[in-house]
C-alpha cells in the first residue's frame, strides 16, 4: 500500500472515531439524536469527509478491498454535499451506528493486513 493510501486511511479512522467522541458527548439515543441540529450537522460533516477522502484513494485500495462499500461512501456523500435536505435523521443515525463501526473495522484490517505483508 503506498503512503498516502496509507495516510488516507489513517485519515478515515479519524472521522470514524470523531463520530464516537461525539456520540459520547451529545448522546448515544435516537431521540438526543434528532433533537440536536448541531449533533446533526457535526456527524454529517465527518461522512462527507469520508466520502470525499475515498475519492483521493488509489484504484487499487479500493479493488484489493471489495469487501469496503465504497461506492455506496461515495453516494452517500454527494447527498450530504448536494441534497442535504433530502438526508433523514433516522438514516444518519443508522449510519453513526452500524456502518460507520463497521467500516471503522474493515478500515483497521486493511491497514494491519498491510503491516503483516511488511513484515
Amino acid at each position: 500500500m503506498k503512503q498516502a493510501d496509507r495516510t488516507i486511511i489513517e485519515k478515515m479512522i479519524g472521522y470514524c472515531d470523531q463520530i464516537s467522541a461525539m456520540m459520547e458527548r451529545f448522546g448515544r439515543d435516537l431521540e438526543s439524536f434528532r433533537q440536536d441540529k448541531a449533533y446533526q450537522y457535526a456527524v454529517s460533516m465527518c461522512i462527507l469527509q469520508i466520502g470525499e477522502l475515498i475519492n483521493r484513494l488509489s484504484p487499487e485500495v479500493m479493488e484489493t478491498n471489495v469487501q469496503v462499500p465504497w461506492r455506496l461512501i461515495r453516494a452517500m456523500r454527494n447527498v450530504f454535499a448536494h441534497d442535504y435536505d433530502r438526508t433523514k435523521p433516522l438514516t444518519v443515525w443508522q449510519t453513526i451506528t452500524e456502518d460507520i463501526p463497521a467500516l471503522r473495522a474493515q478500515l483497521l484490517s486493511m491497514l494491519d493486513e498491510e503491516s503483516d505483508t511488511r513484515q
